[in-house]
Parts: C-alpha cells; sequence; structure tokens
C-alpha cells in the first residue's frame, strides 16, 4: 500500500465528571487525512485548507510529530505526504487535535502493515497531544481511534476501557465561535481538590458509568456534574451558565463543557429533545451576538478507518 486516506471522528472529552480520564466519539463530524509513501525521506504537511495559521513543519505540526515518532520507533527512513481536511475547528473542545493525531497514527500503522496496537498507536497520538497541549492526555485520542465510549483506567501503564453504552442516547453539541486553547485552560485549574469533593466526584464518575452499562438514563443523569474543571472553565465560556439551565430547563440529562470549550454538550433521551436544545442554543448564541455550529449525534461506535488506499 502507497496512499491511504482515514477519517478520525470528532470527540468529547473529559466528560462531565471524567476529567482527562473519560472520551466518546461522535458521529457525522471529524477529519480526513490523506497520506502517501514518498521514494525520499522527506516529510511534506500540504497547505491545509481554511486554517493558514497552523504550522506546516513537521517539527511542528501534530500530524508530523507523530509519523516522525512512529518512524524512528520502527528505525524506518520514509518520506511521507500528508494532506488534512479539517472539519472540526483547532480550539474547539471537539478534538481538533486529537483528530489529527488519531488519523496520522492510524494512517502510517496501515502504509506499514499494521506493527503496532490500537493501545500502541493511542500511545503514539498522545505525543502529538502532549505538543499542543503540554499534557500527554489520552481522552480524545483513544475514543477517536477506537470509537465509542472510552475509560482511561491508568496512564502508567496505559489501560483503556471501551464500556457499553445506550445505543439511543442522543447528543447534542453547540460550538460557539470563538477559541479555547487547550493550554490555557489546563493553567487555570485548580492543583488540588478537599477529601469530600474528591468523594463526591468520585461517586458521579461511578454513577455516570453504571448508567452508560446499564442503559440507566435516572444514573447518568445522577453523575454528570463536575466539580473539577466545569466551575473554572465556565468563566472562560460566555453564557454557559443559562445555556446550560436552557438544556436542564428542557429535560437535558445532564450537560457540561466538551473538552476544554468552548463547545457545551448535553445528553438526551430523544432526539426531538436533542433538537429542541440545538435551536434554543442556536437562538442564545444569536442573542449574545455570537456565531455558532450544533451537531446531532449518538455516540459513534466507530472509531478512525480507512477510506481509501492504493
Amino acid at each position: 500500500m502507497k496512499k491511504i486516506k482515514v477519517f478520525a471522528p470528532a470527540t468529547i472529552a473529559n466528560v462531565g465528571p471524567g476529567y482527562d480520564i473519560i472520551g466518546l466519539a461522535l458521529e457525522g463530524v471529524g477529519e480526513y487525512l490523506e497520506m502517501e509513501l514518498l521514494d525520499s525521506d522527506e516529510i511534506i504537511i500540504h497547505p491545509i485548507p481554511n486554517y493558514p495559521d497552523l504550522p506546516l513543519s513537521p517539527e511542528e505540526n501534530i500530524a508530523g510529530i507523530v509519523a516522525k515518532a512512529m518512524l524512528n520507533q520502527l528505525e524506518v527512513k520514509l518520506g511521507l505526504s500528508i494532506r488534512i481536511e479539517k472539519e472540526v475547528k483547532p480550539g474547539s473542545g471537539l478534538g481538533s487535535s486529537g483528530c489529527t493525531a488519531a488519523a496520522t497514527a492510524f494512517a502510517v500503522n496501515e502504509l506499514m502493515d499494521n506493527p503496532f496496537s490500537t493501545l500502541e498507536l493511542v500511545a503514539f497520538a498522545m505525543i502529538g497531544e502532549k505538543a499542543t497541549s503540554g499534557k500527554a492526555h489520552a481522552d480524545n485520542v483513544a475514543a477517536a481511534l477506537m470509537g465509542g465510549f472510552c475509560i482511561i483506567k491508568s496512564y502508567n501503564p496505559l489501560e483503556i476501557l471501551s464500556i457499553p453504552f445506550p445505543k439511543d442516547l442522543q447528543i447534542v453539541v453547540a460550538h460557539p465561535q470563538i477559541e479555547v486553547k487547550t493550554a490555557d485552560s489546563k493553567k487555570i485549574l485548580k492543583k488540588e481538590m478537599a477529601l469530600p469533593d474528591v468523594i463526591t466526584q468520585m461517586g458521579n464518575i461511578a454513577a455516570l458509568i453504571a448508567g452508560m452499562t446499564t442503559s440507566n438514563y435516572d444514573w447518568i443523569k445522577s453523575g454528570m456534574h463536575d466539580l473539577i474543571a466545569e466551575p473554572i472553565r465556565s468563566y472562560l465560556i460566555p453564557g454557559f451558565a443559562q445555556a446550560k439551565s436552557l438544556a436542564i430547563e428542557a429535560g437535558a440529562l445532564g450537560c457540561s463543557i466538551s473538552g476544554s470549550g468552548p463547545s457545551i454538550f448535553a445528553f438526551c433521551e430523544n432526539e426531538h429533545q436533542a433538537k429542541e436544545i440545538g435551536d434554543a442554543w442556536k437562538q442564545f448564541y444569536a442573542d449574545l451576538e455570537i456565531d455558532s455550529k450544533i451537531y446531532l449525534s449518538k455516540i459513534n461506535p466507530r472509531g478512525t478507518f480507512k477510506v481509501v488506499s492504493e
């Protein structure tokens, strides 16, 4: 195989109380990446449509960083041509960098005849995440590569659990068209928590996961409360408190920040409810004179996949 095109889905990371340990894949939005082997040992990253400010140097671009790490591990000197089609805006909170890292790891592995396991691909993709956010978190890239609902059980050693989830659970996402840099949003978080808050947070995570595995919407609802990131990061998102209230009043099971923001999401029992909340959020942000994009989705069981190859 000399050439491949892959698709990596957008993701929601943190997922309520699951800071840096829970991620899920979305349907219908993500990133295409086309990779071709070259006779030289040069990695060429072509200009990215609509995003002229993204670096193209393989030492600075996430795709180049991940690809070089994998080729170095294999002790192989090969050239690569990489074309990226971004549907997920950088700084959106929907795993834009994770999409690139996951797509790159998957594509290189395919072109090299699959020498790496999925867990090893996640580890390589995490190198790309560290380059952009300063921390090698796995919740975005694991969900993008593996699909579904992922739990990062451990970072050292890396352990990832894919658990069952309600097939009919609806998600509505609002992406106000402003940027929140992941590295900046991580800096403002507290480094310590009081023990009572830790206990509450652990209970919420347990309830959310139990609700997912048993399709118990009441448990999902009771677990969708975050004491770590949301109380602090919400100040970076215009109108977050009001937008969350709109969702809860409309019957959402829970509402929180997607990744580091500014995107927000809500879990809903049915598509009608999700659409109603999406329409309300669209109007809400319009009233704030902020353009927004609304996505309706279920949890996507499919991770990164091959589109075409030659």
